[in-house]
């Protein structure tokens, strides 16, 4: 049987083995973020200018004046949809509030 004070010894040296790889992996693995950053700001830019053109261009050929919201958004709900998303939400909450006041029944 090996002393205690061995066994801290061993398991310092293996916290520290582990520690230092996994400091030396995360530093690997900035050095490889900070290398691609400034490819990928590039990239961002000019994906928000031609974003920038599109809603411009939107604008300009009548659209609703107002900005758009997300590029996959395709222009917000009508008042017809909002009423029918509103008493769907209202069915929801009604049914709801009968399941929590039904007595429950043993199982």
């Amino acid at each position: 049987m090996t002393a205690p004070q061995t066994l801290l010894q061993a398991a310092a040296s293996r916290l520290a083995a582990r520690l230092g790889s996994g400091l030396a992996d995360t530093a690997a693995e900035l050095a490889v973020v900070a290398q691609e950053a400034p490819e990928r700001f590039r990239r961002e830019l000019t994906l928000f200018w031609e974003e920038v053109e599109k809603e411009a261009a939107r604008i300009e050929a009548g659209g609703n004046g107002g900005a758009a919201g997300d590029p996959g958004d395709s222009g917000g709900a009508g008042p017809a949809t909002q009423d029918r998303i509103d008493a769907l939400r209202a069915r929801v909450a009604e049914l709801s509030r009968r399941l929590e006041q039904e007595p429950r029944q043993p199982s």
